[in-house]
């Protein structure tokens, strides 16, 4: 990396936070902006004190942004993990909260006219080659990070993004159910494999030993709960045509339980070694519609609204996650979307 340094926007996407470049901006050799990237963030090393990383696989992401050369989009995204305490980028995942803040960087670098009241940007995201739509707010064709919007785990309050997925089923596994199966046994443990824009396990907490009340920090001390959930992850990266996983950050494993505040059902996810504070994005959009899988384990711990529009309240530790679920005639999700907000850290460089 340059002694000059490189161009970067730090920005919170939704309940993360991490590194936004222009493409251009970076060594276009992958080894060589892996490298970057790792030195940036203080990777590998647990409190990440030598970098931007805040010690936190939420707080250590990066997002680079082109603009598209493809017909009816606007920008190209591309996510990368960055892991913590080990010297490794990956592309395996998309990030959703992340992609709360592809909208607002687009404009702020010229890559997207703003235009008044609100700009709606389409989004090619390269890890999985989907679209998603994102709208802005732009009042009189200017970029506002201030509003009213709120999402549980970010403080204050923002200007709302919408996100709208597009063909999100299989998005990493090439198949809603990469097995063929609403439900698997694995080590003695029913599960869904599922991938509607994350790969993810859901399988019932109470098939632990857990009531799905615990907090995070006490089941990430749990090394037998995390060794046994571990043992399942490995076993189905193969079976979610996702091969050796054990480098990777997918799937996601989420333990279900019947809701506790009024919503659809509540989880613990881990991301997949660290127990989330929250949920991801995309992972919610996976584990709504496990809940609408008659055969999922989740699917009687649910509380199902009626109607083809269905707004699906994913809880947390930190609160809830609400998934805007749309039905099609075959009764599966014809489009998943959620609210985000995003706001602009700092933009500078970064050595």
């Amino acid at each position: 990396m340059s002694d000059a340094g490189v161009r970067c926007m730090w920005m919170r996407g939704g309940t993360s936070k991490g590194g936004y470049f222009l493409a251009d901006d970076l060594p276009q050799d992958i080894a060589a902006r892996d490298a970057a990237l790792l030195r940036i963030m203080g990777s590998p090393d647990s409190r990440q004190i030598d970098g931007l990383g805040g010690g936190d696989t939420l707080t250590s992401k990066v997002a680079i942004v082109r603009k598209s050369a493809r017909k009816n989009t606007d920008v190209d995204y591309l996510f990368l993990q960055v892991f913590v305490d080990k010297p490794i980028v990956t592309d395996a995942q998309n990030c959703g909260n992340i992609l709360a803040g592809i909208g607002p960087f687009a404009i702020e670098r010229g890559l997207v006219k703003a235009v008044h009241p609100r700009t709606d940007i389409r989004i090619f995201m390269e890890n999985t080659s989907q679209i998603a739509t994102v709208t802005i707010e732009t009042p009189d064709g200017q970029l506002t990070y201030d509003g009213s919007a709120k999402i549980d785990g970010v403080p204050g309050s923002s200007a709302p993004v919408t996100i709208v997925f597009e063909d999100t089923a299989g998005s990493s596994c090439g198949a809603l159910l990469p097995t063929g199966n609403e439900v698997d046994i694995i080590d003695g443990v029913e599960a869904t494999l599922i991938d509607n824009g994350m790969p993810c396990v859901v399988m019932r907490a109470s098939d632990f030993g857990l009531t799905g009340e615990e907090d995070p920090k006490e089941l990430e001390q749990n090394q037998q709960l995390k060794e046994k959930i571990e043992s399942i992850r490995l076993q189905v990266g193969p079976m979610m045509n996702l091969g050796d996983v054990r480098e990777k950050s997918v799937p996601k494993m989420t333990l279900v339980s019947a809701p506790m505040k009024g919503g659809c059902i509540s989880t613990r996810s881990f991301i997949p070694h660290r127990c989330h504070a929250a949920i991801g994005v995309l992972a919610a959009v996976s584990v709504a519609t496990a809940c609408l899988l008659p055969g999922s384990p989740a699917a009687p711990l649910a509380q199902i609204p009626k109607g083809r529009k269905k707004s699906l309240s994913v809880e947390h530790p930190s609160g809830e996650f609400t998934v805007l679920a749309s039905m099609d005639d075959q009764n599966g999700i014809d489009s998943a979307g959620v609210l985000r907000t995003a706001r602009k850290l700092f933009d500078g460089v970064v050595f």
